[in-house]
Protein backbone atom coordinates (compact mmCIF):
# COMPACT_ATOMS: atom_id res chain seq x y z
CA UNK A 1 0.00 0.00 0.00
CA UNK A 2 1.43 3.42 -0.98
CA UNK A 3 1.70 5.56 2.31
CA UNK A 4 0.90 8.62 2.66
CA UNK A 5 3.20 11.36 2.32
CA UNK A 6 2.86 14.91 4.13
CA UNK A 7 2.19 18.16 2.70
CA UNK A 8 3.83 19.18 -0.55
CA UNK A 9 5.65 15.74 -1.28
CA UNK A 10 4.60 13.20 -3.59
CA UNK A 11 2.10 10.97 -2.80
CA UNK A 12 2.32 7.39 -5.06
CA UNK A 13 4.13 7.11 -8.23
CA UNK A 14 2.05 8.02 -11.44
CA UNK A 15 2.80 5.05 -13.71
CA UNK A 16 2.09 4.97 -17.54
CA UNK A 17 -1.34 4.03 -18.37
CA UNK A 18 -2.07 0.22 -18.65
CA UNK A 19 -5.41 -2.12 -19.47
CA UNK A 20 -4.69 -4.13 -16.59
CA UNK A 21 -5.42 -1.55 -14.17
CA UNK A 22 -8.93 -1.00 -15.91
CA UNK A 23 -9.06 -4.43 -15.27
CA UNK A 24 -8.29 -4.23 -11.46
CA UNK A 25 -10.77 -1.54 -11.51
CA UNK A 26 -13.43 -3.23 -12.93
CA UNK A 27 -12.82 -5.85 -9.96
CA UNK A 28 -12.77 -3.44 -7.31
CA UNK A 29 -16.30 -2.99 -8.60
CA UNK A 30 -17.62 -5.78 -8.30
CA UNK A 31 -16.05 -6.88 -5.06
CA UNK A 32 -17.18 -3.46 -3.76
CA UNK A 33 -20.77 -4.30 -4.75
CA UNK A 34 -20.77 -7.82 -3.38
CA UNK A 35 -19.26 -6.09 0.08
CA UNK A 36 -22.29 -3.40 0.20
CA UNK A 37 -24.25 -6.13 -0.45
CA UNK A 38 -23.45 -8.15 2.49
CA UNK A 39 -23.76 -4.76 4.77
CA UNK A 40 -27.86 -4.86 3.06
CA UNK A 41 -26.56 -1.79 0.96
CA UNK A 42 -28.44 -3.33 -2.61
CA UNK A 43 -26.43 -1.23 -4.80
CA UNK A 44 -28.57 -2.29 -7.99
CA UNK A 45 -31.66 -0.92 -6.42
CA UNK A 46 -30.05 2.52 -5.61
CA UNK A 47 -28.75 2.75 -9.60
CA UNK A 48 -32.48 2.25 -10.59
CA UNK A 49 -34.13 4.67 -7.73
CA UNK A 50 -31.35 7.03 -9.21
CA UNK A 51 -32.25 6.80 -12.92
CA UNK A 52 -35.57 6.92 -12.41
CA UNK A 53 -34.84 10.11 -9.93
CA UNK A 54 -32.54 11.72 -12.61
CA UNK A 55 -35.17 10.52 -15.91
CA UNK A 56 -38.31 11.59 -13.89
CA UNK A 57 -37.17 15.78 -14.27
CA UNK A 58 -35.69 17.60 -16.82
CA UNK A 59 -31.90 17.11 -17.41
CA UNK A 60 -31.77 20.79 -16.73
CA UNK A 61 -32.37 20.97 -13.13
CA UNK A 62 -30.42 18.00 -12.75
CA UNK A 63 -27.48 19.72 -13.85
CA UNK A 64 -28.10 22.95 -12.65
CA UNK A 65 -28.37 21.49 -8.61
CA UNK A 66 -25.11 19.78 -9.81
CA UNK A 67 -23.85 23.05 -10.69
CA UNK A 68 -24.92 24.81 -7.82
CA UNK A 69 -23.47 21.81 -5.30
CA UNK A 70 -20.07 22.35 -6.90
CA UNK A 71 -20.10 25.49 -5.90
CA UNK A 72 -21.08 25.25 -2.51
CA UNK A 73 -18.51 22.70 -2.02
CA UNK A 74 -15.77 24.86 -3.54
CA UNK A 75 -16.20 27.98 -1.89
CA UNK A 76 -16.44 25.70 1.38
CA UNK A 77 -13.42 24.37 0.46
CA UNK A 78 -11.89 27.42 -0.28
CA UNK A 79 -12.00 28.90 3.55
CA UNK A 80 -10.94 25.93 5.10
CA UNK A 81 -7.75 26.06 2.20
CA UNK A 82 -7.45 29.61 3.86
CA UNK A 83 -7.81 28.47 7.88
CA UNK A 84 -5.22 25.92 6.88
CA UNK A 85 -2.68 28.67 5.15
CA UNK A 86 -2.66 31.03 8.02
CA UNK A 87 -2.46 28.37 10.84
CA UNK A 88 -0.17 26.63 9.42
CA UNK A 89 2.32 28.99 7.73
CA UNK A 90 5.19 27.18 7.43
CA UNK A 91 3.75 23.64 5.77
CA UNK A 92 2.85 23.69 2.66
CA UNK A 93 -0.87 23.67 1.92
CA UNK A 94 -1.91 22.84 -1.70
CA UNK A 95 -4.96 24.02 -3.06
CA UNK A 96 -6.19 21.02 -4.67
CA UNK A 97 -5.45 18.36 -2.00
CA UNK A 98 -7.59 20.90 0.53
CA UNK A 99 -10.49 20.79 -2.43
CA UNK A 100 -10.46 17.06 -2.76
CA UNK A 101 -10.48 15.97 0.85
CA UNK A 102 -13.32 17.89 1.89
CA UNK A 103 -15.47 17.11 -1.15
CA UNK A 104 -14.73 13.86 0.03
CA UNK A 105 -15.85 14.25 3.02
CA UNK A 106 -19.22 15.76 1.71
CA UNK A 107 -18.89 12.08 0.09
CA UNK A 108 -18.65 10.16 2.87
CA UNK A 109 -21.25 11.87 5.29
CA UNK A 110 -24.11 10.90 2.75
CA UNK A 111 -23.22 6.95 3.25
CA UNK A 112 -21.70 6.72 6.59
CA UNK A 113 -23.90 7.48 9.54
CA UNK A 114 -23.65 10.24 12.07
CA UNK A 115 -21.17 12.65 9.94
CA UNK A 116 -18.05 9.95 10.44
CA UNK A 117 -16.77 11.86 7.06
CA UNK A 118 -16.34 15.17 8.48
CA UNK A 119 -13.90 13.49 11.39
CA UNK A 120 -12.21 11.60 8.42
CA UNK A 121 -11.48 15.00 7.23
CA UNK A 122 -10.18 16.63 10.08
CA UNK A 123 -8.01 13.68 10.41
CA UNK A 124 -7.32 13.62 6.75
CA UNK A 125 -5.94 17.15 7.42
CA UNK A 126 -3.78 16.31 10.06
CA UNK A 127 -1.91 13.90 8.00
CA UNK A 128 -1.36 15.63 4.60
CA UNK A 129 -0.14 18.66 6.26
CA UNK A 130 3.17 19.14 8.47
CA UNK A 131 3.11 19.89 12.11
CA UNK A 132 -0.94 19.64 12.35
CA UNK A 133 -2.35 18.40 15.31
CA UNK A 134 -5.76 17.13 15.86
CA UNK A 135 -6.92 19.62 18.25
CA UNK A 136 -5.31 22.66 15.81
CA UNK A 137 -7.59 21.17 13.19
CA UNK A 138 -10.18 20.82 15.48
CA UNK A 139 -9.66 25.01 16.53
CA UNK A 140 -9.89 25.36 12.21
CA UNK A 141 -13.36 23.66 12.18
CA UNK A 142 -14.42 26.13 14.90
CA UNK A 143 -13.57 28.86 12.87
CA UNK A 144 -14.95 27.72 9.86
CA UNK A 145 -18.20 26.64 11.75
CA UNK A 146 -18.62 30.36 12.74
CA UNK A 147 -20.73 31.48 9.77
CA UNK A 148 -22.68 28.53 9.24
CA UNK A 149 -23.67 28.91 13.05
CA UNK A 150 -24.90 32.37 12.38
CA UNK A 151 -26.60 31.66 9.01
CA UNK A 152 -27.92 28.61 10.18
CA UNK A 153 -30.18 30.66 13.15
CA UNK A 154 -31.86 32.28 10.15
CA UNK A 155 -34.40 29.81 9.34
CA UNK A 156 -35.47 29.06 12.80
CA UNK A 157 -35.68 32.97 13.71
CA UNK A 158 -37.75 33.18 10.56
CA UNK A 159 -40.20 30.39 11.66
CA UNK A 160 -40.45 31.66 14.90
CA UNK A 161 -41.48 34.96 13.59
CA UNK A 162 -43.81 33.57 11.17
CA UNK A 163 -46.08 30.78 13.00
CA UNK A 164 -49.30 31.41 13.05
CA UNK A 165 -50.15 33.61 16.14
CA UNK A 166 -49.20 37.06 17.88
CA UNK A 167 -46.38 37.83 20.15
CA UNK A 168 -49.23 37.09 22.75
CA UNK A 169 -49.29 33.38 21.68
CA UNK A 170 -46.10 32.76 21.64
CA UNK A 171 -45.03 34.27 24.44
CA UNK A 172 -48.32 33.35 26.73
CA UNK A 173 -46.65 30.80 29.12
CA UNK A 174 -44.69 33.98 30.19
CA UNK A 175 -47.98 35.89 31.70
CA UNK A 176 -49.66 32.66 32.46
CA UNK A 177 -46.75 31.35 34.69
CA UNK A 178 -44.41 34.35 35.59
CA UNK A 179 -43.30 32.12 38.74
CA UNK A 180 -41.73 29.46 36.90
CA UNK A 181 -40.51 31.51 33.61
CA UNK A 182 -38.42 33.19 36.45
CA UNK A 183 -37.04 29.69 38.04
CA UNK A 184 -36.11 28.44 34.64
CA UNK A 185 -34.17 31.52 33.59
CA UNK A 186 -32.84 32.32 37.02
CA UNK A 187 -32.09 28.36 37.60
CA UNK A 188 -31.04 28.36 33.63
CA UNK A 189 -28.40 30.62 34.13
CA UNK A 190 -27.10 29.20 37.43
CA UNK A 191 -26.79 26.16 35.60
CA UNK A 192 -24.64 27.32 33.09
CA UNK A 193 -22.28 29.83 35.16
CA UNK A 194 -21.62 26.39 37.01
CA UNK A 195 -20.42 24.60 34.00
CA UNK A 196 -18.45 27.10 32.61
CA UNK A 197 -16.78 27.13 35.96
CA UNK A 198 -16.04 23.36 35.86
CA UNK A 199 -15.26 23.35 32.17
CA UNK A 200 -13.56 26.37 31.63
CA UNK A 201 -10.00 25.33 32.57
CA UNK A 202 -9.91 22.36 29.84
CA UNK A 203 -11.72 25.02 27.46
CA UNK A 204 -8.34 27.07 28.60
CA UNK A 205 -6.40 24.00 27.72
CA UNK A 206 -8.13 23.02 24.61
CA UNK A 207 -7.86 26.43 22.74
CA UNK A 208 -4.17 26.48 23.51
CA UNK A 209 -3.87 23.11 21.81
CA UNK A 210 -5.99 24.60 19.18
CA UNK A 211 -5.11 28.13 18.65
CA UNK A 212 -3.16 27.41 15.58
CA UNK A 213 -6.08 26.36 14.17
CA UNK A 214 -7.54 29.91 14.49
CA UNK A 215 -4.74 31.92 13.40
CA UNK A 216 -6.96 33.55 10.63
CA UNK A 217 -9.25 35.50 13.32
CA UNK A 218 -6.17 37.58 13.82
CA UNK A 219 -6.84 38.96 10.72
CA UNK A 220 -9.95 40.14 9.95
CA UNK A 221 -10.09 41.31 6.37
CA UNK A 222 -8.61 37.85 5.69
CA UNK A 223 -10.83 36.10 7.08
CA UNK A 224 -13.63 38.30 6.49
CA UNK A 225 -12.72 37.99 2.36
CA UNK A 226 -11.40 33.99 2.68
CA UNK A 227 -13.79 32.32 4.80
CA UNK A 228 -16.62 34.34 5.83
CA UNK A 229 -17.41 35.76 2.20
CA UNK A 230 -16.84 32.30 0.24
CA UNK A 231 -19.46 31.31 3.35
CA UNK A 232 -21.88 33.31 1.75
CA UNK A 233 -21.95 31.99 -1.67
CA UNK A 234 -21.95 28.53 0.11
CA UNK A 235 -25.46 29.40 1.64
CA UNK A 236 -26.36 30.75 -1.38
CA UNK A 237 -25.62 28.08 -4.08
CA UNK A 238 -27.15 25.82 -1.14
CA UNK A 239 -30.47 27.62 -1.75
CA UNK A 240 -29.91 27.62 -5.35
CA UNK A 241 -29.95 23.95 -5.56
CA UNK A 242 -32.60 23.54 -3.04
CA UNK A 243 -34.82 25.76 -5.31
CA UNK A 244 -33.71 23.99 -8.42
CA UNK A 245 -35.14 20.57 -7.21
CA UNK A 246 -38.37 22.12 -5.91
CA UNK A 247 -38.88 24.46 -9.27
CA UNK A 248 -38.40 20.54 -10.92
CA UNK A 249 -41.66 19.37 -8.77
CA UNK A 250 -43.70 22.19 -9.19
CA UNK A 251 -43.51 22.99 -5.49
CA UNK A 252 -43.22 26.98 -5.54
CA UNK A 253 -39.83 28.64 -4.70
CA UNK A 254 -40.33 31.69 -1.86
CA UNK A 255 -38.00 32.54 0.97
CA UNK A 256 -40.94 31.06 2.97
CA UNK A 257 -40.90 27.36 1.32
CA UNK A 258 -36.82 27.70 1.25
CA UNK A 259 -36.25 28.68 5.08
CA UNK A 260 -39.01 25.81 6.04
CA UNK A 261 -36.80 23.10 3.93
CA UNK A 262 -33.45 24.51 5.02
CA UNK A 263 -34.82 24.50 8.44
CA UNK A 264 -36.08 20.88 8.46
CA UNK A 265 -32.56 19.82 6.77
CA UNK A 266 -30.81 21.10 9.83
CA UNK A 267 -32.66 19.22 11.99
CA UNK A 268 -32.81 15.98 10.42
CA UNK A 269 -29.12 16.27 10.17
CA UNK A 270 -28.16 16.98 13.53
CA UNK A 271 -31.02 14.18 14.87
CA UNK A 272 -30.06 11.32 12.60
CA UNK A 273 -27.67 8.94 12.64
CA UNK A 274 -28.21 7.24 9.55
CA UNK A 275 -26.07 7.19 6.38
CA UNK A 276 -27.04 10.66 4.73
CA UNK A 277 -29.89 11.23 7.31
CA UNK A 278 -31.62 8.81 4.76
CA UNK A 279 -35.50 8.77 5.78
CA UNK A 280 -35.56 11.15 8.48
CA UNK A 281 -34.75 13.65 6.11
CA UNK A 282 -37.74 12.53 3.93
CA UNK A 283 -39.98 12.39 6.90
CA UNK A 284 -38.61 16.64 7.39
CA UNK A 285 -39.48 17.77 4.12
CA UNK A 286 -42.68 16.65 4.39
CA UNK A 287 -43.60 18.22 7.21
CA UNK A 288 -41.61 21.13 6.14
CA UNK A 289 -43.78 21.25 2.74
CA UNK A 290 -46.99 20.39 4.25
CA UNK A 291 -49.81 22.88 2.63
CA UNK A 292 -47.50 23.56 -0.38
CA UNK A 293 -47.77 20.31 -1.62
CA UNK A 294 -48.84 16.87 -1.08
CA UNK A 295 -46.89 14.52 0.77
CA UNK A 296 -46.20 12.56 -2.45
CA UNK A 297 -44.75 14.83 -4.28
CA UNK A 298 -42.27 16.41 -1.53
CA UNK A 299 -41.79 12.70 -0.89
CA UNK A 300 -40.84 12.90 -4.83
CA UNK A 301 -38.87 16.34 -4.55
CA UNK A 302 -36.85 14.88 -1.08
CA UNK A 303 -35.91 11.39 -2.91
CA UNK A 304 -34.58 12.97 -5.95
CA UNK A 305 -32.91 15.74 -4.64
CA UNK A 306 -30.77 13.20 -2.20
CA UNK A 307 -30.32 10.73 -4.87
CA UNK A 308 -29.08 13.23 -7.15
CA UNK A 309 -26.56 15.07 -5.03
CA UNK A 310 -24.91 12.59 -3.14
CA UNK A 311 -24.63 10.51 -6.51
CA UNK A 312 -22.72 14.16 -7.88
CA UNK A 313 -21.03 14.02 -4.37
CA UNK A 314 -19.59 10.64 -4.75
CA UNK A 315 -18.46 11.54 -8.24
CA UNK A 316 -16.68 14.67 -7.67
CA UNK A 317 -14.40 13.04 -4.97
CA UNK A 318 -13.52 10.50 -6.93
CA UNK A 319 -12.26 12.66 -9.99
CA UNK A 320 -10.50 15.45 -7.36
CA UNK A 321 -9.44 12.51 -4.96
CA UNK A 322 -7.74 11.20 -8.13
CA UNK A 323 -6.67 14.42 -9.22
CA UNK A 324 -5.18 15.57 -6.35
CA UNK A 325 -3.48 12.32 -5.26
CA UNK A 326 -3.47 9.66 -7.33
CA UNK A 327 -5.54 6.62 -7.11
CA UNK A 328 -3.35 4.55 -5.20
CA UNK A 329 -2.48 7.34 -2.69
CA UNK A 330 -6.23 8.81 -2.30
CA UNK A 331 -7.28 5.09 -2.08
CA UNK A 332 -4.77 4.96 0.98
CA UNK A 333 -5.41 8.18 2.46
CA UNK A 334 -9.37 7.50 2.74
CA UNK A 335 -8.45 4.07 4.34
CA UNK A 336 -6.44 5.17 6.81
CA UNK A 337 -8.59 8.01 7.75
CA UNK A 338 -11.32 5.64 7.99
CA UNK A 339 -9.40 3.47 9.75
CA UNK A 340 -8.43 6.64 12.58
CA UNK A 341 -11.84 7.87 12.43
CA UNK A 342 -12.99 4.85 14.10
CA UNK A 343 -11.44 4.34 16.56
CA UNK A 344 -11.37 7.93 17.55
CA UNK A 345 -15.27 7.61 17.54
CA UNK A 346 -15.13 4.73 19.44
CA UNK A 347 -13.05 6.43 21.90
CA UNK A 348 -15.13 9.11 22.51
CA UNK A 349 -18.73 6.81 22.98
CA UNK A 350 -16.48 5.32 25.78
CA UNK A 351 -15.35 8.19 27.52
CA UNK A 352 -19.05 9.47 27.31
CA UNK A 353 -20.07 5.76 28.94
CA UNK A 354 -17.39 6.38 31.06
CA UNK A 355 -18.27 9.97 32.56
CA UNK A 356 -22.29 8.82 32.72
CA UNK A 357 -20.90 6.03 35.03
CA UNK A 358 -19.08 7.85 37.29
CA UNK A 359 -21.94 10.82 37.63
CA UNK A 360 -24.30 8.01 38.41
CA UNK A 361 -22.20 5.99 41.15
Amino acid sequence: MTAIAPSGSTVGTRARFRPRRIVVGALAVVVAGALADLLGWDISEWFRELWDAITGISPVYVIAGCAATFVQTTATAFGWWAILQYGFPDASVPWRRIWAVYAASVALNGVLPANLGTLMMLLMYTTLIAGATFAAVLGGYAVQKIFYCLVGAIPYLYLFFTVAGSFDIKFGFVHEHPWATAIVFVGGGLLIAILVRLYWPRVVRWWAEAEGGGAILGHPRAYFTRVFLPGVISWIAMLCMIGVFLAAYAIPVTFDTLMHVVAGNSIANVTSVTPGGVGVTQAFNVASLEGVTTSANATAYSVTQQLVITAWNILMALVLVTWAFGWSGGRSLIEQSYGEAKEKAAEQQAARRARKEAESM
